[in-house]
C-alpha cells in the first residue's frame, strides 16, 4: 500500500505533483527529513543512543515505541525505514482487522522473495486483541517483517509477553521547552517571520503544548492565523484567542497513574509547588475530587 493512494497505485495527480501545491498543516511541512532533524529523544537518536547504535551495524530488529503523542514515535520509524533501506508499510491497529494483516503479511513475503525487506510500523498496537498480536509472531521469527509498534500504554499491561520477548522497548520522552523552543525556531525559520508573541506569551505557549511536538506546531500555526499585521499578543491576549489547550489526561490510561504517582512523590519529597502542580492538574483536568481526597488521607 502506497500512502499515495489506498489501492498501492500512484494516481495521475499525484504523479504530476499536484499535491505538493495542496495546503498543509504546519507539523506535515515540519516533518523530519531525517533522523538527526528529530529533537527532544537524545536518548534514543543521540551519538549513543540506542537506535544510533542499531544503525551503526546497520541491523535493525522489531521494536516497541512507547510515548505520549506528537514525540516522534511515527516520524522515527518512517525514517528507520529510510535509514535501513526497508519498505515502509503503515497500518493502525485502529483500522486494521485480521484481514488486512494478512494482505499485509502476503505483500511482505513475496517483497522478501524480490529481495527486499519490509518494515511495518503498528500505529496503537495495543489495541489489537492477543489472538491478533500472536498473528505477528512467525513473521517476525522468519524475518518476513521488521516489526515497530507505537504505544501510548505501557506496554508491560497491553501487549503479549511473547510479542514483547521478541521486540526492544524504546522509551520516547515528553519534549522539554528546549526541544518546543526548538521546534518554534524551525517553524519560524520556514515560516520566514517571527511568532507574534511577547516573551511572557511564548513562554505560555510552550507549556500549553505539553510536551507534545505535533500540538506545538499547531498552536504556532493557529497563532500565526489569529494575527493582525503588526499585532503581538501577550500572555492574556494568546490564552483568549487559542482558548487554551487541556493537558494530556486519561483517568482510565497512564497518564491518571503517572500524574497521581506524581502527586505522591511530591509530598514525599516535601516539594510543595509540585505538589499543588499535579494536584491543579488533575482537578483541572477533571479528575474525582473524591479520589484526590482518598489519595490525600492515604499520604
Amino acid at each position: 500500500m502506497s500512502p499515495k493512494s489506498p489501492r498501492g497505485s500512484t494516481n495521475l495527480f499525484a504523479a504530476a505533483g499536484m499535491e505538493q501545491d495542496a495546503p498543509r498543516p504546519l507539523p506535515d511541512r515540519l516533518r523530519p527529513a531525517v533522523l538527526s532533524d528529530v529533537v527532544g529523544q537524545d536518548h534514543i537518536l543521540g551519538p549513543d543512543g540506542a537506535l544510533t547504535r542499531m544503525l551503526a551495524t546497520r541491523t535493525l530488529g522489531s521494536l516497541v515505541f512507547w510515548g505520549p503523542p506528537g514525540t516522534g514515535k511515527t516520524t522515527v520509524a518512517r525514517l528507520l525505514a529510510d535509514a535501513t533501506e526497508l519498505h515502509f508499510e503503515q497500518i493502525s491497529a485502529v483500522f486494521s482487522g485480521v484481514a488486512d494483516l494478512k494482505k499485509v503479511f502476503d505483500a511482505a513475503r513475496a517483497r522478501r522473495e524480490m529481495g527486499k525487506g519490509t518494515l511495518l510500523f503498528v500505529d496503537e498496537v495495543h489495541r489489537f486483541n492477543r489472538a491478533q498480536q500472536d498473528s505477528f509472531l512467525p513473521v517476525m521469527e522468519d524475518g518476513t517483517v521488521v516489526l515497530v509498534g507505537a504505544t501510548t500504554e505501557n506496554p508491560s499491561f497491553e501487549l503479549n509477553a511473547a510479542l514483547l520477548s521478541r521486540a526492544r522497548v524504546l522509551v520516547f520522552q515528553s519534549l522539554d521547552a528546549a526541544a518546543i523552543e526548538k521546534l518554534f525556531a524551525h517553524a519560524e525559520k520556514i515560516e520566514g517571520k517571527k511568532l507574534p508573541l511577547d516573551a511572557e506569551a511564548r513562554a505560555v505557549l510552550v507549556r500549553m503544548a505539553d510536551g507534545d511536538g505535533r500540538a506545538s506546531l499547531t498552536l504556532a500555526e493557529e497563532v500565526w492565523r489569529a494575527a493582525r499585521a503588526n499585532e503581538t499578543f501577550n500572555a492574556v491576549q494568546l490564552q483568549d484567542i487559542l482558548q487554551r489547550r487541556a493537558p494530556i489526561y486519561d483517568k482510565s490510561a497512564d497518564g491518571h497513574y503517572n500524574l497521581i504517582s506524581a502527586l505522591h512523590k511530591s509530598v514525599r519529597g516535601s516539594d510543595p509547588d509540585a505538589a499543588l502542580y499535579y494536584l491543579c492538574r488533575m482537578m483541572d483536568a477533571g479528575e474525582d475530587p473524591l479520589f484526590l481526597a482518598r489519595r490525600v488521607v492515604r499520604m
